[in-house]
């Protein structure tokens, strides 16, 4: 067996530089532009909009889920606590069935507190963007 040092594939040499331009004359100017942006479905606010959304849900349905899913577990695997008495003869279960629904207004109340402080900030400013770029493409 002998070694072949060539390689197996064809080689190809590198492209040939571009082709040098002639400066250009200082007499013509280019009309002054803004500067091009990404479109606005490439955006990075909008995956931080995306993000800051799915933070929200994410928060407010394990608040609400995470109660529920705690009294059911509690209610299967500690049947001795959910019967025992809590306050005022109610049994601990009833008490803590009735609180499911503060708990549903609490995870409400965080989805809307994330709503204005995160989301609804980011939301306006893309708004605001592709108002914008919609009276400059208009204008174009």
């Amino acid at each position: 067996m002998t070694y072949d040092p060539s390689p197996s594939y064809r080689h190809h040499p590198p492209p040939p530089p571009p082709p040098s331009y002639p400066p250009r004359s200082h007499t013509h100017r280019a009309p002054h532009r803004a500067p091009r942006r990404d479109p606005l479905g490439h955006h990075s606010d909008l995956r931080i909009l995306r993000g800051a959304y799915r933070w929200q849900r994410r928060t407010a349905t394990l608040t609400a889920l995470g109660y529920f899913t705690l009294f059911l577990v509690l209610s299967a695997y500690a049947p001795g606590l959910m019967t025992g008495t809590a306050v005022a003869g109610l049994p601990t279960g009833l008490l803590l069935a009735l609180a499911q629904l503060p708990v549903t207004w609490l995870a409400i109340a965080l989805y809307e507190y994330t709503a204005r402080r995160r989301v609804d900030p980011l939301a306006d400013r893309i708004r605001q963007e592709a108002a914008l770029d919609a009276r400059r493409e208009a204008g174009r």
